[in-house]
């Protein structure tokens, strides 16, 4: 399944306008709080599809029927440009374990892209549901290998991919190479990627623009 939640007009649509814009940019805390209210939303869309279990709380006044969660929840982020989206989502399941995933990418004037994952943090994943967050869905190759390292781990029950912007060509490899397995909600689609493997038109290194440049 694949959900673009800004093909329907709503203020989501101006957060992500503006972590496109090469002006506002410019401010890296706005960049952040930008990153922040998109992955609230795209959390809030995701807890629709979850499990909801009866219970009732009592009030000064009396007592309330009402639902809570059932489902156990693990919320990965890529390291360093995941961190963006990390609060994000935490602020809607604040009662979720944690992981976190070092995979980046070598940077080269070549179009062969190596990516390296080197550091993984995470609790037994068996029989959850976990919630991946990524800004950028360039090729998808991050994200594979972020899954195949993290199963380790344990295989969830459910996997959802979070991303605000997405390539035409990731969303049609990860949905291809996991076939059912994951459901992606993606803040918009691209169509383009460059030769060096950046999203057109993207909005540049989402790592650098949140946290600064890089050596």
């Amino acid at each position: 399944m694949i959900h673009e939640i800004g093909q329907q007009n709503s203020i989501f649509r101006r957060y992500l306008a503006e972590i496109r814009d090469r002006s506002i940019q410019k401010d890296g805390m706005r960049f952040r709080k930008n990153m922040e209210r998109i992955s609230e939303i795209l959390a809030y869309e995701v807890s629709k599809t979850f499990r909801y279990k009866k219970v009732t709380v009592s009030t000064p006044l009396g007592k309330k029927e009402t639902v809570e969660l059932e489902e156990q929840l693990v919320i990965g982020s890529i390291l360093r440009a995941g961190l963006t989206m990390h609060q994000g989502i935490l602020n809607y399941f604040d009662q979720a374990e944690n992981a976190f995933i070092s995979a980046y990418r070598e940077e080269s004037n070549s179009s062969d892209i190596k990516v390296h994952v080197e550091y993984l943090a995470a609790p037994d994943l068996n029989h959850k549901t976990l919630i991946l967050a990524d800004p950028m869905l360039a090729t998808g190759t991050s994200m594979l290998l972020t899954l195949e390292a993290i199963q380790k781990n344990g295989i969830p029950d459910k996997i959802h991919i979070l991303s605000a912007i997405a390539s035409r060509a990731a969303v049609d490899r990860v949905t291809k190479e996991l076939q059912g397995k994951v459901t992606l909600w993606i803040g918009e689609i691209d169509e383009e990627l460059n030769d060096q493997a950046y999203i057109i038109p993207g909005l540049g290194d989402a790592g650098d623009l949140a946290f600064g440049n890089k050596l």
